[in-house]
């Protein structure tokens, strides 16, 4: 039988959940523009007033925020209550920029940990469950957001942060722990030392885990679901919408449910920002209409998925959004072709002794990109004679052609040879100067 945390939330009529969407839209929207003078601006230059929002069709006249808008408001310039209000501050890591920053209300606080809480419901945690938190506390909105979830829960709250590798693994088999909240490179890394340490999968007593914070695929789920015996699902959000909790698949794994009471989520062409249709992928685009600190209206994620409206086998009515097949903005495009590193990881899981370990190394040599994939392979394959790793990379160039739609070179590495990583996994090497 399926659980709920907010059964009268989670599997609302989907014409009622409308209703409360557009009463939530305008109030925001009315918030924006009385408190928030840089939304003001943008609504005054396209001739909007409040009171023009009176259908969820209005949402696509509203003006877009961007990450950039952030930085240009830096640090405070799109909060809507005063200082006084906010209790809580956030921020990114600010490498491609300044630091884009986020602050929360006593109530913004309330309604993060209750849409966290329903995400470890989704992955069967109760009052009796312990949940290591395996996320980085600080700035980063992952340690903290799955942190009050399982307070929020009732649940053993274990807050690991990350690092220290041996350690989490004593604490998961030591505490008896059944839920782990990690990016999902790092679940793969406990499992491997896990059994580096003379443990098996039996001496732990996870059931399952909420990994996200940078793109997988189902092939690393697979990986990850083998190793710890557990289920993993896919947890999304973004610091500047909420954090951790905007969404999460369910036992069914057929999409991510994204609270609608909190937020209203559109797909839009990343080239004209129009709408597409109807189950079509595109742009992520995301209004918040549950949060009091920083409300945004139509927030453009850059994350590449699109949207399924049908109501799920689990019975909740929210709507599912896909994986992210990948970002707009993380997106390499070499030699006019576009690649997300997800492909590349889809590809190296389905070939058997490749382990999910690789870094992809674009350069630009006499005018040319040039694409190089450094892989670990099992110590099977590396022992094997120079023939053999020849064999094996022109088979892996091959079905790399193949998915990508351009070659790339193929370099086998030994086990361990790629750094491994506590946090998000830095699988991206760009070279090349764009001046």
């Amino acid at each position: 039988m399926e659980r709920y945390w907010n059964k009268t939330v989670e599997t609302m009529e989907r014409g009622r959940l409308r209703e409360l969407q557009l009463e939530k839209l305008r109030a925001t929207v009315e918030n924006v523009y009385a408190n928030v003078p840089y939304y003001r601006e943008k609504m005054q230059a396209k001739g909007m007033l409040p009171g023009d929002v009176k259908t969820l069709d209005n949402l696509s006249d509203l003006p877009v925020t961007t990450k950039q808008d952030l930085r240009d408001t830096y640090p405070f310039g799109l909060f809507a209550v005063p200082m006084e209000e906010i209790v809580r501050i956030h921020a990114s890591s600010g490498t491609t920029g300044k630091q884009t920053v986020v602050g929360y209300t006593r109530r913004d606080i309330d309604v993060w940990a209750e849409c966290m809480a329903r995400c470890l419901v989704m992955a069967d945690a109760d009052k009796h469950s312990r949940v290591q938190v395996s996320y980085g506390y600080g700035l980063f909105t992952g340690g903290l957001g799955a942190h009050y979830g399982a307070e929020k829960l009732g649940a053993v709250a274990i807050p690991a942060s990350s690092g220290n590798t041996q350690r989490q693994i004593a604490m998961l088999v030591d505490f008896g722990v059944t839920h782990l909240c990690c990016t999902p490179s790092y679940a793969m890394y406990i499992a491997e030392t896990l059994y580096e340490m003379g443990f098996a999968k039996d001496d732990i007593k996870l059931k399952a885990g909420c990994f996200g914070a940078e793109p997988w695929s189902a092939g690393m789920r697979a990986e990850i679901e083998s190793r710890l015996g557990i289920r993993a699902h896919d947890i999304y959000g973004l610091s500047e919408i909420m954090g951790p909790s905007v969404s999460q698949d369910c036992r069914c794994q057929s999409g991510l449910h994204i609270w609608e009471d909190c937020y209203i989520p559109e797909i839009t062409d990343p080239d004209t920002g129009l709408p597409v249709r109807d189950g079509e992928q595109g742009d992520l685009v995301i209004t918040t209409v549950n949060k009091e600190g920083i409300p945004l209206i139509r927030y453009k994620t850059r994350d590449i998925c699109s949207l399924n409206y049908e109501k799920c086998d689990c019975g909740r009515t929210h709507v599912r959004m896909s994986k992210p097949a990948g970002r707009t903005d993380d997106m390499l495009i070499i030699r006019g072709v576009n690649v997300f590193p997800s492909q590349i990881e889809a590809v190296l899981l389905s070939m058997g002794e490749v382990q999910p370990h690789y870094q992809l190394i674009v350069d630009r040599v006499n005018n040319l990109d040039t694409m190089t994939i450094e892989i670990e392979v099992s110590e099977s394959v590396f022992s094997d004679h120079v023939k053999g790793i020849e064999d094996y990379e022109r088979r892996i160039g091959r079905q790399m052609e193949s998915v990508l739609g351009l070659g790339a070179k193929i370099r086998l590495v030994e086990p361990k040879s790629i750094a491994r990583s506590e946090g998000k996994a830095k699988r991206i090497i760009d070279k090349r100067k764009f001046d």
